[in-house]
């Protein structure tokens, strides 16, 4: 394919290279005309499964459903031209085998080039291209070499290591066949999002890929074999199955002395991406691309969430509860105040309850376990409505230690909700005292009227419930804020008070 290797090739390059490559196989589908083409949209298919993952908007179907019926047809073409190849390589001249699958593939290639220029010309490039335009922004929600885009390709390596772990265990067809679609999942997402990685192991991936690739060329033979030998002697089938098996042993012997021990390409590449804090963060900031994805209003979202940190933070330093002395937990209170307003793109009707579903139906992000991630869904659902209930099913079959955790994060969330009603825009002021039988929050410029009292009381049930004492919520002066003054060139920078 054209282009340079420093090139960021993300969205907009392969959904381009998609149109120009169609061009070529319509005025003639030759092998390397069908291959870069098949080339271009599975780059372009990947990607939109990757960004379907954390933006659920319905344009990336869509643009995986256009390119389908033309990407299988190519395909089949592709593996019949790959086969013709194999059958040339390893039969001898006058091998009646040989001469019988040529004949066959060669009438079955005929077939389906002639299939592939009718699909090619059915294409519809002008949605297409509609789609990218539409794309191509949603696209920009993933930075290329930023930690969302290696939150999402640690996931991709992960998934592909356990298929690799199947596969050199039991050696089978179908485990080497779904350990290369692993590997090229992994390989096309840091291909398109983590560009400075790729030019580090583009040639490893490349050539992992082809291995995995002949392995399965292989196996596709000796299938296609068996039915074509059918009527020749025992030797010469014996002959062919040989051939197979030793052409197909040698790639796995070479794809295990890179792929296994402790210097193996799996440690280089995971050694490569986020472990640790930055794990975290990472997976923070893929949570963020689904909030920009589906928030319709993130500047609110982002309020609340400053609010109950701050409110988490504050009770944990009066130590309201074990659960606040939680890094795990806290992790959670992150995520979910992060993600609350995303229900209302999904459902407005029952924003919560949405919003709960479509995380549990996420695929788990990197450095989360299934417990920590369903705390947080059900956090999500509970900051707002009905509170958690016994005969709530999903709730009721949580473990005691986990559902107390639901209550006390959804009751913070709720908390901070009521808070930002009431005009708090200001957490950094609070203050949180520990009394004999009460926890008291000081609240900067906290309104007092009837209203407010009516919100608070509310925002603070569940909270006060689940840590058997009251919260008592007074009104503190208003802390002023500190704004950023214009400066001149070359002078320190000058801060000064603004009063609300």
């Amino acid at each position: 394919m054209p282009g340079s290797r420093g090139e960021h090739r993300g969205l907009v390059y392969w959904m381009e290279r998609t149109v120009k490559e169609l061009d070529k196989v319509r005025l003639s589908p030759d092998p390397d005309a069908v291959h870069d083409l098949r080339v271009a949209i599975r780059r372009c298919r990947s990607l939109a499964a990757v960004m379907e993952e954390v933006d659920p908007n319905a344009a990336w179907p869509k643009m995986r459903k256009l390119g389908r019926k033309l990407f299988r047809q190519l395909g089949e073409l592709r593996d019949t031209q790959v086969l013709e190849e194999w059958v040339e390589k390893l039969g001898d001249e006058g091998d009646p085998v040989r001469a019988t699958l040529s004949t066959n593939l060669k009438a079955r290639e005929t077939e389906l080039r002639d299939a592939a220029i009718a699909v090619a010309a059915k294409f519809d490039e002008k949605a297409w291209r509609k789609l990218e335009r539409g794309l191509q922004r949603r696209a920009r929600m993933v930075p290329p070499d930023r930690l969302a885009a290696e939150c999402l390709a640690l996931e991709r390596l992960e998934a592909a290591r356990e298929l690799h772990a199947r596969a050199v265990r039991v050696e089978k067809a179908r485990a080497w066949h779904e350990l290369r679609i692993g590997v090229k999942r992994f390989r096309y997402t840091v291909e398109s999002l983590l560009p400075a990685k790729y030019e580090l192991w583009g040639d490893e991936l490349k050539h992992v890929q082809d291995l995995l690739g002949e392995i399965h060329d292989l196996d596709v033979l000796s299938g296609t074999v068996t039915g074509a030998a059918a009527t020749a002697t025992e030797e010469l089938r014996a002959r062919w199955s040989g051939r197979i098996a030793t052409e197909r042993q040698k790639r796995i012997d070479t794809y295990r002395l890179l792929a296994t021990g402790k210097t193996s390409l799996w440690q280089t590449w995971r050694q490569g991406l986020p472990e640790g804090r930055r794990l975290e963060a990472a997976s923070m900031a893929r949570l963020r691309v689904t909030t920009r994805a589906l928030d319709e209003r993130a500047a609110r979202t982002s309020l609340v969430s400053r609010i109950s940190m701050h409110l988490f933070d504050g009770l944990a330093r009066v130590q309201a509860s074990p659960t606040f002395q939680s890094r795990s937990l806290r992790k959670t209170m992150r995520a979910a105040a992060r993600l609350h307003g995303i229900g209302r793109a999904l459902d407005p009707h029952s924003p919560a309850r949405a919003a709960r579903d479509f995380l549990r139906e996420m695929e788990l992000p990197a450095g989360w376990t299934k417990s920590e991630w369903e705390i947080a869904a059900q956090v999500v659902r509970y900051q707002r409505g009905p509170l958690p209930q016994a005969k709530h099913k999903s709730y009721s079959r949580m473990g005691e230690a986990d559902q107390k955790a639901v209550c006390v994060l959804a009751g913070v969330l709720r908390l901070a909700r009521a808070l930002r009603k009431c005009g708090f825009e200001n957490p950094t002021g609070l203050r949180f005292e520990k009394s004999a039988d009460a926890f008291v929050i000081h609240v900067p410029g906290l309104a007092v009227n009837e209203q407010a009292a009516s919100r608070l009381a509310s925002g603070k049930y569940l909270l006060e419930t689940v840590l058997e004492r009251p919260l008592i919520l007074r009104a503190a002066p208003a802390v002023p804020k500190i704004v950023q003054l214009p400066r001149q060139q070359d002078e320190p920078p000058q801060t000064a008070v603004a009063s609300d």
